[in-house]
């Protein structure tokens, strides 16, 4: 080599993908939340992803099925729809053991705006019937876009003059590849953006969870790629295992190094035609099968596009939500139908569907970088074996039975393949839930230098009493403001006794504003008046509901935030809560409620919405969540009751389906002090209007923190 010779290194672009993905980690560990201003970019590469889809789904199923005659389809048709959906049907089957995988971890999370969203019923007529097909594509309603698709290309079979017609149908479609094509040569830029926006953004829990999911999404790829997908032709046709893997091996390993199933269909149809011969079995009816079946069953979801939607069974778990047995049924139904969309579109639909929180979609994408490859293969066994599968069913050569104990067998391997990968997992990954450490160890959003926490101090007399409040916090240079004790997350004790929480910082704001000092005093509910009117306080806050009888007692200012109702339930339980009918469905429940509202509101809300059920007055929410009390359920607000599970983490937050009611949060004043109470409510729509009770409650309800992540 001579010193003017230059090495040129082929980066392929699966590898540039890994490069960046592997770069992005490295900046986001570096860059802390400083990272997630990336985010942008990988939004804008989410939505290029899902921009064509859609079209792409309508013009190509249309002219695919269209182009057939109607003998051919309805004989290939038959056949191939029957081994379409049985495949689809095993596959899915075979997903719900995944769960037996996934470790019993102590998880819990904060508030979720996933956890107040109306979930979408199961309704067949308007999910797969589209009353309006571009309202449908409008709103990403994937299921009645297949079947306006599926409907519109058989009705063309029969259509006399059509050629033009599909010539541009195709057309269109070869265009929406070529702009694929395009946004597939950005997705270096995609996946750097996204990994180092989540690996600077997540906590190390969620990344170590993130790595639960793509082992066991590993061990279900190795029973159904290497033992389901092979054995149903070696039980049910002519052909060996080792001749099926031996046809198969060459399309497999260059679809991994594509990173797609359509550059190796032709190498499919050729060898499944020579596997065949090898057995005397070519003729017209099985080779035309092989010709038509592969790329028609192209047009639709494969066992590997499949996989992904075990994603959501995932998400579940992640989120201490996992989808009930109940759900299942529409895991199935939706999830085989959403497939016929990338999971770009699928993932979403599905996310909204099963009300789990949308933002977890860019988490999928993280290891989608990993997994796309890998469901790559399995979609190319399962072209192989439809093949196969369909030439044998056009020769009368395909048993049945063999199918289905293929499928018994596959229930059977997967569950135990799955129970002993979950037994291994939560041995060898190391996990320690740091939940209430973390939240406890929440820094302030607002510091300030005069700031003390102090014993109830001594009443004014008679004479300041009669003052403006103002003049006397400014004379005395210094607001106080008393709190309850535990009125989590607004008002709390953390790391080395430092008084935190909502309540908290929006007052070291007002002292701020005030410019002056700010002391914090502890006291009881039933000191706050008291302490109020005698001046030893001059706010009293901390989550605060009001309420018509509280106001007869209490001065309250404006509200300044809403919370909603819901239930505190242990973990197993949380199904049992999650709908008005089926809390309706007990004979008898005992439902805590806290003693100072159980008369003024939360009784009263129970009797209306609910029969059979006994109310069992509790001192405290810990009193509740320490089985100090033998209840079924405690009603509390959301807001609030998902910062105790960061505390006692069995317990789950449920806002049943058909449950909408809220209350209003406010600041306890001083009675007889208008110009006060006036100030207090200004001030409070002000920052409103600013934006900072919006901060205040993305950091201390939400738990999204702005502090880099180390």
């Amino acid at each position: 080599m001579t010193a003017g010779d230059t090495i040129i290194f082929k980066i392929s672009p699966f590898q540039r993908v890994i490069l960046s993905l592997v770069a992005g980690i490295i900046v986001g560990l570096l860059l802390g939340n400083t990272a997630g201003k990336l985010e942008i970019v990988g939004t804008a590469y989410i939505r290029l992803l899902q921009m064509t889809v859609l079209p792409y789904i309508l013009f190509s199923l249309i002219g695919g099925l269209g182009q057939l005659n109607m003998d051919m389809a309805r004989r290939i048709g038959m056949v191939g729809a029957g081994l379409i959906l049985f495949l689809w049907t095993t596959t899915m089957i075979a997903l719900l053991a995944m769960p037996l995988a996934f470790p019993d971890w102590t998880s819990a999370s904060f508030f979720s705006s996933s956890l107040i969203s109306q979930a979408s019923t199961f309704d067949p007529v308007s999910l797969y019937i589209p009353a309006n097909v571009f309202q449908a594509l409008a709103n990403t309603v994937v299921p009645a876009v297949v079947v306006f698709s599926i409907s519109m290309g058989i009705a063309l079979i029969s259509v006399t003059n059509k050629d033009g017609f599909l010539l541009s149908l195709q057309n269109v479609s070869d265009a929406l590849m070529k702009i694929a094509s395009f946004i597939a040569k950005l997705a270096p830029i995609g996946i750097f953006a996204l990994s180092a926006a989540a690996a600077g953004t997540l906590d190390f829990q969620a990344l170590t969870r993130l790595q639960v999911y793509l082992w066991v999404y590993a061990g279900a790829w190795l029973v159904l790629t290497f033992f389901t997908l092979p054995m149903f032709v070696a039980w049910a046709t002519p052909f060996s295992y080792r001749e099926v893997m031996q046809d198969a091996r060459t399309a497999l390993v260059t679809a991994f190094a594509a990173g797609t199933v359509l550059v190796v269909l032709p190498m499919i149809i050729v060898r499944s035609k020579a596997l065949l011969a090898k057995h005397g079995m070519q003729s017209n009816e099985a080779t035309t099968a092989i010709d038509v079946l592969v790329p028609t069953a192209y047009s639709f979801p494969s066992v590997g596009t499949l996989m992904g939607i075990a994603f959501i069974l995932f998400a579940g778990w992640f989120v201490g939500s996992p989808l009930d047995i109940s759900q299942y049924p529409d895991f199935v139904i939706t999830g085989a139908i959403s497939a016929f969309g990338t999971m770009a579109v699928a993932l979403p639909f599905m996310l909204d569907y099963f009300h789990l929180p949308s933002d977890l979609f860019q988490l999928y994408l993280l290891g989608s970088v990993m997994t796309a490859r890998f469901a790559t293969v399995l979609a190319t066994m399962h072209a192989v074996i439809i093949s196969l599968l369909g030439a044998s069913a056009m020769l009368g050569m395909l048993k049945k039975r063999g199918l289905l104990q293929v499928l018994a067998a596959t229930v059977v391997v997967m569950a135990l393949f799955m129970w002993g990968l979950g037994f291994i997992l939560t041995r060898t990954i190391p996990y320690e839930y740091t939940g209430y450490k973390n939240f406890i160890a929440m820094p302030p959003m607002e510091t300030m230098a005069k700031e003390k926490n102090v014993q109830l101090p001594d009443k004014l007399d008679s004479i300041q009493r009669s003052k403006a409040r103002l003049g006397i916090i400014e004379q005395r240079g210094s607001l106080r403001v008393g709190y309850p004790s535990n009125a989590l997350p607004f008002a709390f004790r953390g790391e080395q006794s430092k008084t935190l929480g909502f309540d908290i910082d929006l007052m070291r704001v007002l002292a701020k504003k005030l410019g002056v000092g700010l002391e914090l005093v502890q006291i009881r509910k039933s000191q706050a008046q008291s302490a109020l009117n005698e001046g030893r306080i001059d706010l009293f806050v901390g989550a605060l509901i009001i309420t018509a009888e509280r106001a007869r007692n209490w001065t309250f200012s404006e509200p300044y935030l809403n919370e909603h109702i819901g239930f505190i339930v242990p973990d197993y339980r949380r199904s049992e809560f999650s709908t008005v009918a089926g809390i309706e469905q007990h004979k008898h429940l005992r439902i805590a409620v806290l003693k100072p509202l159980s008369k003024a509101l939360y009784a009263p809300l129970l009797e209306r919405n609910f029969d059979h059920i006994e109310i069992v007055p509790v001192a405290s929410v810990r009193a509740y969540m320490t089985d100090k009390v033998k209840v079924d359920g405690m009603i509390y607000t959301a807001e609030s009751a998902a910062a105790w599970t960061l505390v006692y983490p069995e317990y789950s937050v449920v806002v049943p389906q058909g449950l909408s009611a809220k209350v209003a949060l406010g600041m306890v004043l001083p009675a007889q002090q208008p110009e006060f109470e006036a100030f207090i409510n200004l001030w409070l729509e002000i920052e409103k209007t600013g934006g900072l009770l919006d901060k205040l409650e993305t950091y201390w309800i939400y738990g999204k923190t702005s502090e880099n992540t180390k």
